[in-house]
């Protein structure tokens, strides 16, 4: 099983750097236009984008609007909610684009307007674009969970946006007694990271069983499937039985209201006070994108999966968690080669040639214990427009699998996050 498992995840990998280096190619290969690019949002998506357009097309003006100094990375975050990582190690800044030729705008992009192809600016001032890229990333449904707004945020944290939320959350687990009970509230899909909330439990009962260890996790859950699910019941049998529950909808999982005063989740039948309550809410794309006209009733953005542009609004893209191009999860994976690719169709559709078909992939890992991880990946054709999953390619880490098989996926975690934080913020 090892040996039958390993050599396919490299030849998968492989496989993701042919993807990668089609959009490699030469800048020489395009025109070399004076364009006006704009990118919004600063993350494994918009960094990236910013970053390929201007290797694609060294002569064009490239802006990144981004109104933190610093990005703190989302993956690997579970760890520090764990006590397993600094948050310090999560934060990257954005000099490397800069010393790139980038215009690194540390303000927040508060308007679109499409006709004018202007985007507003919250200190004033405006960015003229020829072409706007939006990577907002998510933003939390306030409201959409009954009694969960942005002050119940500060008693029971989503930290579902990597930051002060993950070191929140990190410092309840740290103050809660033993014997406690830890409470996560996961949504229905869709959501950013869709096996995240599991990772972030397994690693939860991980503290808990070595320094609580009278102390529990209860996951309540607004959906019966979950990826990767059959690897982590797997582990929480293994290795937290006595420290994590997990009750589906069709157990009456689904949590229907919060009262973060006296610390109670109510599903339909029952209300459950918590020690430490981590609500994970409903999410949608990042506010910019309402209010650049690109996000549908659903609050998501459907894009064209040739060429990421969106179909409601001309001459704007969006890539990352803010689209809809399921069967393509939202993931840091995802966003990045999103951007690469974004990247090369805007340089081909200035250079007047086509948007060209191309190959997706997706590889996610999940922490299970501190040294061990299960992985899915996917990978996706564009063809015609609709992101479609390639049968018979990617699939899930094998269950029952040894100790060294999970300790190896740990150690390409460590070097996937390596590679690509390098690659997007410098090494």
């Amino acid at each position: 099983m090892t040996h039958a498992f390993l050599p396919h995840r490299r030849s998968v990998l492989t496989g993701l750097a042919g993807t990668a280096a089609m959009a490699a190619f030469a800048p020489q290969a395009f025109s070399q236009t004076s364009a006006r690019l704009v990118v919004v949002g600063g993350g494994f998506g918009g960094a990236t984008a910013a970053r390929f357009l201007k290797t694609y097309l060294p002569n064009a003006s490239v802006t990144l609007i981004e109104p933190n100094a610093a990005y703190h990375a989302c993956p690997f975050s579970n760890l520090v909610i764990a006590g397993l990582r600094d948050i310090e190690a999560q934060r990257f800044g954005y000099d490397s684009l800069r010393a790139a030729g980038i215009e690194v705008v540390a303000q927040r992009a508060i308007d679109v307007d499409p006709a004018r192809r202007t985007v507003s600016l919250e200190g004033g001032g405006e960015a003229v674009y020829d072409k706007l890229v939006l990577s907002p990333g998510i933003d939390i449904r306030w409201g959409a969970l009954e009694g969960y707004d942005e002050a119940a945020a500060e008693v029971m944290p989503h930290a579902w946006k990597a930051g002060p939320q993950t070191t929140l959350l990190r410092q309840q687990l740290e103050a809660m007694e033993d014997g406690g009970l830890v409470v996560m509230s996961a949504p229905a899909a869709p959501f950013r990271c869709p096996p995240g909330p599991y990772e972030r439990a397994s690693l939860i009962a991980h503290y808990l069983k070595t320094q609580k260890p009278n102390a529990k996790l209860l996951i309540l859950d607004a959906k019966d499937v979950f990826s990767k699910k059959p690897l982590f019941l797997e582990a929480w049998a293994e290795h937290y039985p006595e420290h994590l529950e997990w009750r589906g909808a069709a157990d009456f999982g689904r949590v229907v209201s919060v009262d973060p005063a006296s610390m109670t989740l109510s599903t339909d039948f029952e209300d459950i006070q918590a020690d430490v309550a981590n609500v994970i809410p409903p999410q949608k794309a990042g506010e910019i994108a309402e209010r650049a006209g690109v996000a549908d009733e659903t609050g998501w953005c459907p894009i064209n999966g040739l060429d990421f542009s969106s179909p409601l609004q001309k001459d704007i893209h969006v890539i990352g968690d803010a689209t809809i191009a399921a069967p393509m999860p939202k993931s840091a994976f995802s966003a990045n080669l999103q951007g690469k690719l974004c990247a090369m169709q805007i340089a081909r559709i200035l250079s007047g040639l086509e948007p060209q078909a191309t190959v997706l992939a997706n590889t996610c890992y999940s922490y299970v214990t501190p040294d061990a991880a299960v992985s899915i990946t996917g990978v996706y054709g564009n063809e015609g427009g609709t992101p479609t999953s390639k049968e018979g390619a990617g699939g899930l880490s094998p269950e029952g699998a040894p100790g060294d098989v999970r300790q190896a996926e740990a150690a390409q975690a460590e070097a996937w996050f390596q590679t690509i934080t390098a690659e997007v913020f410098g090494g």
